[in-house]
């Protein structure tokens, strides 16, 4: 099961909406197949792993394990379960039950009503948390929301004051090099008016080789000027705004939303009916802060670098349990889960 978490792993980022999900076929205690999942559309774990297996004929006596229930249904492509009953693969091992509706327990009932020797829940919490970004998306209705930033050690994430509008760089190369990669890992990047205004972001990922994700960007009054990175129609970006006059442009779209009352939560409904399972939010103090002040977010990621302000703007409050710390070089990264 270890192994199909780590085959998993290759699809991070080019699976949405679909899970990650990793398949390894062992005979006699030796692995004769394995596979994972690519990129929705195109072959599930189980069906790459089956089809490199050599010798077909040693599926009968052999043990398929998967990090996630089987499918049951048709979607984009057959049903898994199908495959393994057709192949005649007497034992399934499962990481964890799907929670997709459509699944949802309705394959492991599939396998064992044909004879199958079914066991559930093999390093399940892995397997749950290789699969966070779905799972939060199907329990909870809402993405998986990751709060991002830099501070200096005395505590500020900017100046006061700046002279061009550009970053100001508190982590090192590395960080920000790791910073566009978690940009390819999830769906969505999200940033407020004044980080606009102030950086003229691409908020893309030109330091990692991966899919740039989709913009998000709050302008309550349309104060963004137009000739701006993130309107280079270049990725599609979605603007929340309270006019009723802002006309699609190509690639980008705006949202009216209310900026008067639980901003947060009327972002995070709006990506769910736009089906985004993930969300970086790399705003500024107020961006931020309201997340946090609306308790809607599951993972904050924090770079403190070895440069000094004095004086600037704060970094959000956020209480700081179940966190880690790791270097990237000089720079710290504590990285913090919210279970609550």
């Amino acid at each position: 099961m270890s192994r199909c978490i780590a085959l998993a792993k290759n699809g991070l980022g080019t699976t949405y909406p679909n899970p990650m999900v990793g398949s390894v076929i062992v005979h006699e205690d030796k692995i004769i197949g394995e596979g994972w999942h690519k990129k929705a559309g195109e072959p599930h774990a189980e069906v790459n792993a089956v089809n490199s297996v050599q010798d077909k004929s040693l599926l009968t006596k052999a043990t398929i394990y998967v990090s996630l229930e089987p499918c049951s249904h048709f979607g984009k492509t057959p049903p898994c379960c199908d495959l393994i009953i057709k192949h005649k693969i007497p034992n399934v091992v499962i990481g964890t039950v799907d929670p997709f509706a459509k699944v949802a327990g309705n394959g492991i009932k599939k396998l064992i009503e044909a004879g199958i020797n079914v066991t559930i829940g093999i390093l399940e919490d892995e397997c749950n948390e290789l699969n966070k970004r779905f799972f939060t998306f199907h329990q909870k209705k809402r993405p998986y929301i990751i709060l991002k930033w830099a501070q200096t050690p005395d505590g500020f994430i900017a100046p006061l004051e700046k002279s061009e509008k550009k970053p100001v760089w508190i982590s090192n190369t590395y960080s920000r090099q790791l910073t566009h990669k978690w940009r390819t890992e999830e769906q969505a990047i999200l940033v407020g008016t004044q980080t606009v205004i102030d950086d003229n972001p691409k908020l893309n990922a030109r330091d990692w080789q991966g899919n740039n994700p989709i913009r998000l960007v709050l302008d309550s009054n349309n104060r963004i000027p137009t000739e701006s990175a993130i309107f280079d129609n270049s990725v599609k970006t979605i603007v929340f705004n309270n006019s009723e006059n802002s006309l699609p442009q190509e690639n980008t779209t705006f949202e009216r939303i209310n900026f008067k009352q639980n901003i947060a939560e009327q972002i995070v409904e709006s990506l769910y009916n736009h089906n985004i399972q993930s969300v970086i939010i790399e705003g500024g103090l107020q961006t931020l802060q309201t997340f946090i002040d609306e308790n809607l977010w599951d993972e904050a990621r924090i770079f403190t670098g070895n440069v000094t302000f004095g004086e600037g703007i704060n970094a959000p409050l956020l209480p700081k349990k179940n966190f880690e710390k790791r270097l990237i070089e000089k720079d710290e990264l504590t990285i913090l889960r919210n279970h609550d």
